[in-house]
């Protein structure tokens, strides 16, 4: 996988650098909360759980894998509604891909198919699979025919989405442009 730097903290950076599922994870986590402190998550339920497996975190208990994500400071806001999310989505990567999160995308056969297989995922609605599956294309390399048609805006050059955050300069133009876009919605 690439050297992302998403978090903003190396720690974190590393893992969703060399783990598909706390990348995944740290999407998921990716609303109504800081996107730095979103993709630092996965870091904090690895630190505190011991493992991003998808298996240990599917089979955990849920009351105990709840206080956990939302001990502070918690992997998000909704620490506790947020940990039985990331444990559906576990659970739909071992049941559907055996555990191995990155068959999402290795084995989709078009854009299309890569974005509907990230759209089916718990927690995940058409815009956020359009920004990962852009991410993916943009940070990873992973470019299945006809990505770009699936992603929209979020292909193109640019500051819009996390997809194209790989420093804190990055990351300050995609909250400038993401704050314009809110001012600009309001407006009408």
């Amino acid at each position: 996988m690439a050297n992302l730097q998403i978090a903003q903290d190396p720690a974190a950076d590393a893992l969703l650098s060399t783990d598909a599922f706390a990348l995944l994870t740290g999407m998921l986590l990716d609303q109504q909360f800081p996107m730095e402190r979103a993709f630092a998550g996965p870091a904090k339920i690895r630190d505190r759980f011991g493992t991003m497996e998808p298996d240990a975190i599917a089979a955990a208990d849920p009351e105990s894998f709840a206080d956990l994500c939302a001990t502070p400071p918690a992997i998000h806001r909704y620490g506790r509604s947020m940990a039985g999310r990331v444990q559906a989505l576990a659970q739909v990567v071992v049941d559907e891909y055996g555990s191995d999160t990155e068959r999402i995308w290795t084995e989709a056969s078009s854009g299309a198919d890569l974005f509907d297989r990230i759209r089916a995922l718990p927690g995940f609605g058409d815009q956020k699979a359009k920004i990962f599956t852009a991410l993916l294309a943009k940070q990873l390399g992973v470019k299945p025919t006809g990505w770009t048609k699936v992603v929209g805006d979020y292909g193109k050059a640019g500051f819009r989405s996390v997809a194209d955050v790989t420093d804190p300069v990055s990351l300050q133009k995609v909250r400038d442009f993401k704050k314009a876009a809110k001012a600009a919605a309001k407006k009408g």
